[in-house]
């Protein structure tokens, strides 16, 4: 893609918002957040290239850019207190809209608060749908990936791009943006670009932002043409032979007394065979169960996940799943033994594992319910709303 202009190199950001064009005909909006881990720059690299390049003619919608932990990408830290990937669950954010004063005085509160100030703001000046772009890169060196909240529409729109789409990784952990933006009627995905330090990664998001202004319909793919083809040629190269769509099924959560150590080589998507070394911490070494996909491996002094544990879905499972969503079969989910409707919250099932330990969990992802949370006998299956 283009040589960065200086403006658009590494050098730190001096505002949240990165920049905004705002078409000159009403459509959708598309709204990009880069850098919400301080050592992830380029997604707010790529946001200034694609900015550069569109004016209020070409443009029908808006299109804005922020950037994330504006104080950590300064410092080039993933976070200086806490995640800020993590904070934005409903009790959360209503703590914020009710007492912003209170809700706290460390790095990431403050970035919080002004960020989702900013976010809503645009979300109130959109005069079409509103999607949602989180761009990311990662510890380890591999390929590019989209990943998302299980809804048919957001399906839909991670399918335009020519990249490997990772279904049930948004849904392992609580608080992520994404998925609170998703609550609150986006279309919204998660782009991982590349490696943090590979200029391969600035690349790889602005090229995403393009497929995602065409796909959206903010611009018209005849009027860039060149940006069009480049854009889905390079992204179709990075994916090499890996299976289109794939699923998590684990998440290997850790914290700082594990001790964690993972096996060194690893890329952000790797084949890994049973029986292979995966890790080690202070209990030993931890080894694969079964041939599988190893998915974000953790390279970096920060974080909670170890790495997630994946396989391949293949077409006629998409095809199947989305059948059954659309023709409502998940209405008789809880006329299984066992299974319950969440009184609380229409998008959540309660199972008793000791009346239906024989179902398995495809049987829920098939739904779109890839929320799973053990407390007890129980289990809560939960998904996206939409």
């Amino acid at each position: 893609m283009d040589t960065p202009s200086p403006h658009s190199s590494s050098a730190p950001l001096a505002a949240r918002e990165i920049g905004r064009v705002r078409g000159d005909h009403p459509g959708p909006t598309l709204i990009c957040v880069g850098g919400i881990h301080g050592n992830e720059p380029a997604g707010t690299i790529a946001s200034h290239r694609v900015l550069e390049r569109l004016d209020a003619p070409s443009l029908r919608g808006e299109l804005v850019a922020f950037a994330g932990n504006l104080a950590s990408l300064r410092l080039r830290r993933r976070f200086q207190a806490k995640d800020l990937n993590r904070l934005w669950t409903p009790v959360r954010v209503r703590e914020l809209h009710a007492r912003p004063d209170r809700i706290g005085d460390d790095p990431e509160d403050l970035e919080q608060r002004e960020l989702l100030e900013v976010i809503e703001d645009a979300i109130l000046r959109a005069r079409g749908p509103v999607y949602f772009m989180d761009l990311h890169t990662t510890s380890a060196a591999g390929i590019p990936f989209v990943l998302f909240g299980d809804t048919l529409p957001q399906r839909a729109f991670a399918r335009a791009f020519p990249l490997p789409i990772i279904l049930g990784l948004e849904e392992q952990v609580d608080g992520v943006m994404s998925e609170y933006f998703t609550h609150h009627g986006c279309i919204t995905l998660t782009i991982e670009g590349g490696q943090h330090d590979d200029p391969a990664s600035i690349d790889n998001l602005e090229a995403a932002i393009w497929v995602a202004l065409e796909t959206a319909r903010l611009i018209d793919a005849r009027d860039f043409a060149r940006e069009r083809e480049r854009s889905h040629a390079l992204l179709h190269s990075r994916r090499g032979h890996l299976p289109r769509v794939m699923e998590v099924i684990e998440r290997h959560a850790i914290t700082p007394a594990d001790e964690f150590v993972m096996t060194p080589g690893f890329a952000n998507l790797e084949r890994v065979r049973r029986g292979q070394l995966l890790a080690r911490d202070r209990r030993g070494e931890i080894r694969a169960r079964s041939d599988g996909l190893v998915i974000l491996p953790l390279y970096q002094g920060l974080g909670d996940d170890g790495f997630f544990w994946g396989r391949e879905v293949s077409e006629a499972r998409l095809v199947a799943s989305e059948l059954l969503r659309r023709a409502h079969l998940d209405r008789a989910l809880p006329l299984l033994p066992g299974v319950r409707r969440d009184p609380a919250h229409r998008d959540r099932l309660i199972v008793d594992t000791r009346v239906a330990r024989a179902y398995p969990l495809d049987v829920f992802h098939a739904f779109g319910y890839r929320r799973i949370r053990q407390r007890g006998s129980q289990l809560t299956v939960g998904r996206q709303p939409g």
